[in-house]
């Protein structure tokens, strides 16, 4: 293998202009975003607590959301191991 001299990178006053130009943009973005979040979440909380419903944990709420109904598991060793015995 050819080995070679690391190349030498600059940072230009242009670059650096630039670079928070975009994040002061990305920062009002994620502002606006968070207070529209804040609005709902702050509206979706008095409609649960409304409606009385149950909480739920975190594992229920993620079964819900892609639809898995988990099975309760058959107790006993026949249940694994078919019909044979140890």
């Amino acid at each position: 293998m050819l080995r070679r001299k690391p190349t030498r990178l600059e940072l230009k006053l242009d670059d650096i202009e630039e670079f928070e130009s975009v994040r002061k943009e990305l920062e009002s973005r994620r502002k606006q975003r968070d207070e529209a979040e804040a609005a709902a979440g702050g509206e979706e909380a008095a409609a649960i607590g409304a409606l009385g419903t149950e909480h739920k944990s975190r594992e229920q709420l993620i079964n819900e959301r892609i639809g898995y109904k988990p099975q309760p598991k058959a107790g006993g060793r026949a249940a694994h191991f078919g019909t044979f015995e140890f």
